[in-house]
């Protein structure tokens, strides 16, 4: 059985805990990877070799035992990840990833959530979030495939999961978000 490691560096998904389950979320995790503390309160790493894959068994395993839910708030799966040491990093990084979804959201509605732990006052939720909203509709308005930003029912989600140093983001579909509750993207 695998230990909690007590490094913030290496993820591929994040989970968010309710009050007092840190034990048994640790325990249902492992069976699909390594278990990392965070030094945030709540907020567990996990790494898994295929985050997809990962998604659905934890998903499988859900409508199995539902009960399982009482134990994570939310747990979201990175598609990409990267490391970043300040704010333009950061920015560059995130805008490198999404502009390669283009075409994964021309002609779609869409809004960006990021979920920040760490560089408070550096990263800036809201206006990372708007700006790479307005650089995703400015490229897709000029590849003739606009867009548009929707904050309360998009057909995309751009989710950006923050650790410390590191970050994680996926692109979540309507009919994804539908299927998977505990991704967290509101």
């Amino acid at each position: 059985m695998q230990s909690v490691a007590a490094e913030t560096s290496d993820w591929n998904v994040v989970v968010t805990l309710p009050e007092q389950t840190f034990q048994e979320a640790c325990r249902l995790l492992r069976q699909w990877g390594k278990v990392r503390r965070t030094g945030f309160y709540n907020v567990l790493g996990v790494v898994v070799e295929e985050p997809r894959r990962f998604l659905e068994d934890f998903a499988a395993s859900v409508r199995r035992e539902p009960g399982l839910l009482n134990f994570v708030s939310h747990v979201v799966p990175s598609e990409q990840v990267f490391d970043f040491r300040d704010q333009a990093e950061f920015a560059a990084q995130a805008r490198e990833v999404v502009l390669g979804w283009l075409p994964r959201l021309a002609g779609k509605s869409f809004k960006v959530r990021l979920h920040r732990r760490g560089f408070k006052g550096i990263v800036r939720s809201h206006d990372e979030e708007r700006l790479l909203a307005d650089v995703v509709l400015s490229q897709l308005a000029t590849a003739g495939a606009p867009g548009r930003a929707d904050l309360d029912d998009p057909d995309c989600v751009i989710q950006i999961e923050t650790i410390g140093g590191r970050a994680g983001l996926s692109l979540w579909t309507r009919q994804e978000r539908q299927r998977f509750p505990f991704l967290g993207t509101d």
